[in-house]
Order: C-alpha cells, then structure tokens, then sequence
C-alpha cells in the first residue's frame, strides 16, 4: 500500500502522559526515535547497553530537547540476567508503548552470556524476553502498543528451525536475516496470542530499508579491520538513506492513531529499501502461523520466560 503523501514526523499526536522504552536507543535509528517520542511530550526511558555511550547521547537528547521527559536505564539483551534485572526494576504504573529496535548485524560468530547465538540471541531472544518479563506492565496501559525492528532483509532467510542458534553452520549474513524473520514472526504471533486473549495490545513489526547507522562498524563488528570499515562506511554513505528516514517506519508503527495490530510497516519504495512508511500485507512471514509458533515454543524454552497473557476479563455493562 503506497503513502499519498509524504508521512513526517509532525504528524506524531501529542503523546503527553505516555511511557515509552525504546532499546538501542543511544545512536541511529533508536535514538531518532527515543527523541521524536520525547519531542511529542512521552516520558522516554532510554535502554542502553553501553553507560557511557547511554549518558552521552542522554546529554545530548537533553541538549536538543530541554525540559524533555527522559532517563536512562541499563540493559543488555544479550544477557538474560541483565534482561530480568530491567524489567524487575520497573517501577512506574505501566508501559504505553515498547520499541524493540536495538540489534547488532552480520557480526563475526560469537554466544552471549547465556550460550545462544549472538544475532539468534540478541535480535530474537533477548527481544522475546524482554517484551514478555514486561509484559504486565504493557497490559496495565489503556493502550499498549509494541513495535518490533525487522529488516527489510528477512524476504531472504532460509529460515530454519533447527539451525537458528548455529547448531550446524555459521554464515553471519544467513544468520542476521534469520534472526529479523525472527522478529517478524514474534510481531504477529504476540498480536495473534492478544487477540485470542481479547486484549487490546497492539503489536507491530517495521522494516527500516538501507539506513546509514553504525551497525554495520560499531559493537562486534568494530574489530574487522581497516579494509572492512573503510569499504563498509562508503557503502553506507552512498547507497544508504539518512537516519531520519529509517526511522520514520518506527515512529510511524509506534503513534499512527488507527494502524490496526499485526501491522507490519515499510518502505513503499523498490525492494522496501527506500520510500515513505506504508502497511505491507503481501509477506509469507505473517501469515505462516505454524512456524511462529514453533518458533514461540522454542523461545520460552530458550528463555524460560512466558507470557502472561490470560484471557481479558469483559467489561460489565450496568
């Protein structure tokens, strides 16, 4: 479905009273995000990984944004300790809205604290763990709404069950698009889990396209040397979009009042790569409801967290 019209960020309602978490969000798309929500009067918690980096760009949103509703939180989702210890940490009524954005991108092999695979690990598990150990909290909002970053990439994973933690083989691009299918069946399989519970949780998956972050040199992937960093940065600057634009796909699944749940949001442009945000209904992925919940089954075993998502008592009309 193509846009009419340019989508901007001025389009974002007034958010004011709204709690907000957005993962990853010291840099590129997360921090674009975190700080539009902010702008638009949501109370923002930016979870990060790395404190030093976290403060800086909390200075920095400050700087562009004063008297702005923000703070910072740790959080490695590359480490279920880590993981729990956020969400145990939760001390506010409720969470209105999630945005899982932060990842790390076809980096060299390596296990996190807890043995998965990184990319499998990071981007799926730590994704999965997180929105369910909140979960309670998202449930307490009279609107709750949960957007979770895809890629554009994951048309291309051969997605295969038995090899999504490196069982077998390790192929750092196969692995990353994989791990973004990953995400796109826990979008859907989460809105079909909330609709069957008659909650009016709202989850929604996007697609970013080609956006000029450090993902592809930053984290793990800043060890691979001159050669690599010099080629990837001038892949990016010439064939990637600017960060406004890829995160306008978050924004868009995250505040459009009428966006039904089970959305899934891309570019409307050649290949998803480029273009305004527009709802995307034609993706194998969302309708392939066995294999999500294959893939939620093995996710709580993984993780050892499930979902507390009992059904919705009714309304008593007097």
């Amino acid at each position: 479905m193509r846009s009419s019209h340019p989508w901007t960020f001025h389009a974002i309602p007034d958010l004011t009273g709204r709690v907000a978490v957005v993962t990853g969000a010291n840099s590129g798309i997360g921090y674009v995000t975190a700080r539009e929500l902010a702008r638009k009067g949501a109370h923002v918690v930016l979870a990060c990984r790395d404190p030093g980096r976290g403060q800086a760009a909390l200075a920095r949103m400050r700087d562009e944004l004063p008297g702005a509703h923000l703070e910072l939180r740790r959080l490695d989702l590359g480490g279920l300790t880590s993981i729990r210890a956020f969400a145990a940490a939760w001390d506010r009524d409720r969470l209105d809205l999630l945005v899982n954005n932060a990842g790390v991108a076809m980096v060299p092999y390596a296990r996190t604290a807890d043995g998965f695979e990184s990319q499998f690990g990071i981007n799926h598990l730590g994704t999965f763990a997180l929105t369910g150990l909140l979960l309670p909290h998202l449930l307490a909002a009279p609107d709750p709404r949960v957007v979770t970053v895809s890629s554009e990439g994951q048309r291309f994973a051969p997605f295969d069950l038995e090899n999504l933690n490196a069982e077998r083989r390790y192929r750092a691009a196969f692995a990353y698009v994989q791990s973004k299918r990953a995400n796109l069946y826990f979008a859907m399989e989460l809105q079909r889990r909330a609709d069957a519970a008659g909650h009016k949780l709202r989850s929604m998956a996007v697609a970013p396209g080609l956006t000029r972050t450090n993902v592809l040199t930053g984290g793990a992937n800043s060890g691979r040397g001159q050669v690599y960093a010099a080629l990837t940065r001038l892949m990016v600057r010439v064939a990637f979009r600017p960060t406004l634009e890829g995160a306008k796909t978050s924004l868009y699944a995250a505040t459009v009042p009428d966006l039904p749940g089970g959305s899934y949001i891309v570019p409307n442009g050649v290949l998803q790569l480029h273009g305004e945000p527009a709802r995307r209904t034609r993706e194998y992925a969302i309708r392939d409801a066995a294999t999500a919940a294959r893939l939620w089954q093995m996710s709580e075993r993984l993780t050892g967290v499930t979902y507390a998502l009992s059904v919705a008592r009714a309304t008593r009309v007097p």
